[in-house]
């Protein structure tokens, strides 16, 4: 009943904040937990074929849409709020515009496109008929999170995740050709939602086209395509040059400890997005002392819960994908270490954000990306697909160590002294520990009682300090 008063007593913003929160959570867990299901369904090359898939469609989403339903749409729909229906309808045919001449691309030279993305024609009519209709979904959602209607979002979102999943299972078990079924079920969920806010988008539209907006969604997004694009290439190139350069059987091997290693993701993403509002809020008040103590506490709880994730990634393997996926037990620690190294990195960003220095965060990003794609092209070929993990861990301390110079660049420029806003001394003890703990979890999966003794050592270390823990989420509300 307390929590029910509370939960009544919240304002609508707040309340929305923590309903899209929680949708995203549910998302991303849907997806995560469906993984044994399709692991076990699929074979090895199959769910490869299916993680590259997915990898090309949000690389092409940029491409072909410039995602115009991102951050320049909504300032758009703060700054143009009496004409925020033929601002979405002029930006959503702008982006079907920009899939058509992608696709006029691709019909150019089917042959080349085929080899190139090693996709065939039958699911690239897949990968273009969601082109066509997610942006519509992806406009929708944005406007209904800056008018705090989470309620239509949150089911719509959930709904359509549950019924990828049941549809893919169903279609996936009664045809034979599985790789095509998990994705057309998936298409198919995805675009039926799209299809109808896409009719619903244009008729609130009038049917009319604004270039004036056409110029600013073109203007505003035009220059971030670098970001987008080295920010997707950091995350997927991987995939898809193990699937190109060893195997798909060694892509989703490697898809799926990927997956594993950054589960861990949900937990940090929600801490920073609290995190975010309330270093920008310290910033302002210059409440220093209060940033780098709370930001202390975070992220040794996300040291700690990067390492839990490593200690038991041979358990986590087994149940989520099986006996044929275990020899990528090897890629989790890395991958684990770099969830701790992004955010990091995030807390960094953060202050640039707050100074709106964007363009530091697409140097970083682009920098990083070409610098990943290197690494990958000489050592894969060598030393086989675990690599990867190893290559991308690399450039997410790089691209921790960029954000930091450009923070203090920028804090020199503002007369703030950086030392003030985070313990730099102990982020470098606790980073050495967790690289440390991560070689050390490598040579401990074949010795259980050694890797049990570091699990409950960290469990006694949370306990020790759960009174720490809890005040950090206390400090937030105030």
């Amino acid at each position: 009943m307390k929590i029910r008063n509370r939960y009544k007593t919240l304002s609508e913003p707040v309340k929305a904040s923590l309903w899209f929160a929680i949708s995203n959570i549910l998302q991303k867990g849907i997806v995560l937990f469906s993984t044994p299901i399709f692991t076990r369904l699929l074979t090895t090359e199959e769910y490869g074929s299916f993680s590259v898939f997915q990898s090309w469609y949000g690389v092409l989403t940029i491409l072909a849409t410039l995602n115009l339903f991102l951050g320049g749409y909504g300032r758009g729909l703060i700054e143009h709020e009496k004409d925020k229906n033929r601002l979405t309808s002029s930006l959503l045919e702008l982006s079907t515009l920009l899939t058509t001449i992608v696709l006029a691309i691709y019909l150019s030279d089917i042959k080349l496109w085929t080899t190139t993305l090693n996709l065939s024609p039958m699911l690239m009519v897949a990968m273009f008929i969601q082109l066509y209709t997610l942006p519509a979904y992806e406009f929708w959602a944005t406007s209904q999170r800056y008018e705090f209607r989470y309620r239509k979002l949150v089911c719509i979102s959930i709904l359509m995740s549950v019924g990828s999943i049941v549809l893919g299972i169903i279609a996936v078990i009664i045809f034979p050709h599985k790789l095509e079924a998990r994705i057309y079920s998936d298409a198919i969920c995805k675009v039926l939602v799209g299809l109808s806010l896409y009719i619903h988008i244009i008729k609130k539209g009038n049917y009319k086209i604004e270039k004036k907006y056409w110029i600013y969604g073109l203007r505003f997004n035009i220059p971030l395509v670098p970001h987008y694009l080295s920010s997707m290439i950091l995350n997927l190139s991987d995939r898809i040059m193990i699937n190109n350069m060893v195997s798909s059987s060694a892509a989703a091997k490697y898809s799926v400890s990927y997956t594993i290693g950054m589960m861990m993701q949900l937990i940090t993403n929600a801490i920073n997005n609290s995190f975010t509002p309330y270093t920008f809020i310290a910033i302002r008040d210059k409440s220093y002392e209060k940033l780098r103590k709370n930001a202390t506490v975070l992220y040794i709880f996300v040291g700690i819960i990067s390492i839990l994730s490593m200690a038991f990634a041979p358990e986590l393997i087994m149940v989520f994908a099986g006996k044929q996926y275990y020899e990528a037990v090897w890629v989790i620690p890395p991958i684990a270490t770099s969830v701790y190294f992004i955010f990091l990195y995030s807390l960094f960003s953060n202050v640039e954000y707050y100074f709106k220095k964007t363009k530091f965060i697409a140097i970083a990003s682009t920098f990083c990306a070409i610098i990943n794609l290197v690494l990958n092209y000489i050592f894969i070929p060598y030393y086989g697909y675990f690599t990867a993990g190893y290559t991308t861990l690399v450039c997410y301390i790089l691209y921790t160590v960029m954000h930091y110079i450009f923070m203090k660049k920028i804090c020199v420029k503002e007369n703030i002294n950086v030392n003030l806003l985070y313990d730099f001394k102990g982020m470098i003890v606790s980073s050495t520990i967790v690289l440390g703990i991560m070689v050390l979890m490598i040579f401990t999966y074949r010795v259980i009682i050694v890797r049990y003794s570091i699990i409950v050592s960290i469990f006694a270390l949370v306990v020790i300090s759960r009174k720490k823990l809890i005040m950090i989420f206390i400090t937030f509300k105030k």
